[in-house]
């Protein structure tokens, strides 16, 4: 990590007295005092009917406070890059401002960034740390594409701003979207993917015996990114002579499939109601696609964060196969338990 300083943020609330601008500026030279730097200029505006602004420059960087009496909170900030947390100064005001409550925030100023995950809501904050972001732009097809590198995850792929896949546990989602199908039928000799752009699952068919591949992405340059960013992920998913690509739709594709080629489908596109309804407009052919006794299985998501949607997707393929199993798997990355839905084919 590149730490450059350290910084910290105080909202004094609840605050009734309006200090004065001396009590600040003597407030500043206590806290440079018990943090040993040295405090270079003053500078402040005092302003009408009320409030208050002041910024100390520091030849370790700058100190401040901004007043707002008429809400009764006084804010404070404080970055160093010397070698004195700026932690250093919460003791000297919590003596000296007379509040009810204090909010303190800290954190490193450094090359590390926060990613806020997708399933955040205004209560329940949820951040990925990263140390770098390696790619990020949009594909042809119109798809944001980011490979950021995750302190605790590795290199990792988001689209449209939603983790799809991370090195460290990669293997528990595509092993176990896979061991779904084998689970109700061994057969091995022919496989059709729909979406996986990361490559996870086309390896572990491969690894699997599988003996032909179909593999059906609409997106190119996510194949390419993932191929050269998480190559453990990817593995030798396109050199592989036992599996071919198919760019573009997916769905269009398949009606060029013969009949009853597939013992297992493996739908791995996104989570959400449109891929639903997508599928649903498709399963048709699906179907017609998969040998009799044949296997689908699908990605449905987390049962705890979209439990509508998981029902849907169970409904979908009971409506159509008349049986469903569904199966999961913790993710941590994901920081739930994913769900896979597998039925099969009774004709």
């Amino acid at each position: 990590m590149n730490k450059v300083g350290e910084h910290v943020t105080i909202d004094f609330l609840g605050v009734k007295k309006d200090y004065t601008p001396d009590f600040y500026n003597k407030v500043i030279y206590k806290i440079a005092k018990k943090a040993k730097i040295e405090v270079l200029n003053i500078s402040e505006k005092v302003f009408k009917p009320q409030g208050y602004t002041c910024l100390a420059l520091l030849a370790e960087s700058h100190m401040s406070f901004h007043t707002f009496p008429e809400k009764g909170i006084i804010s404070f900030d404080f970055f160093t890059c010397g070698k004195i947390s700026p932690t250093a100064a919460l003791d000297v005001l919590r003596n000296e401002i007379k509040h009810k409550r204090a909010v303190v925030r800290s954190f490193d100023r450094s090359n590390k960034g926060i990613y806020e995950d997708i399933y955040s809501t205004p209560g329940h904050k949820k951040y990925y740390v990263v140390t770098d972001a390696i790619e990020n732009f949009v594909s042809k097809v119109g798809q944001h594409i980011e490979i950021l590198k995750l302190e605790e995850f590795g290199n990792s792929l988001f689209i449209d701003s939603e983790l799809q896949v991370a090195e460290k546990d990669e293997k528990r989602y595509s092993t176990q979207f896979v061991n779904s199908a084998l689970n109700l039928s061994k057969d091995n000799s022919s496989a059709a993917i729909i979406g996986g752009g990361d490559g996870g699952v086309a390896r572990e068919l491969i690894s699997k015996g599988f003996d032909l591949i179909d593999w059906f992405e609409l997106d190119p340059e996510v194949v390419k990114v993932c191929q050269k960013h998480l190559p453990k992920i990817f593995g030798e998913a396109t050199a592989n002579n036992k599996v071919k690509t198919y760019w573009g739709d997916a769905f269009e594709s398949i009606k060029k499939i013969k009949d009853q080629k597939y013992d297992k489908v493996f739908v791995d596109l996104n989570d959400d109601e449109f891929c639903i309804n997508l599928a649903s407009k498709n399963m048709k052919s699906l179907k017609r696609i998969l040998k009799p006794g044949g296997i689908l299985t699908a990605q449905v998501g987390c049962q705890s964060k979209k439990p509508k949607q998981v029902k849907n997707w169970m409904d979908l393929l009971q409506t159509n196969f008349g049986n469903v199993v569904l199966s999961e798997t913790y993710i941590p990355s994901f920081d739930c338990k994913w769900n896979f839905a597998t039925s099969q084919s009774q004709e």
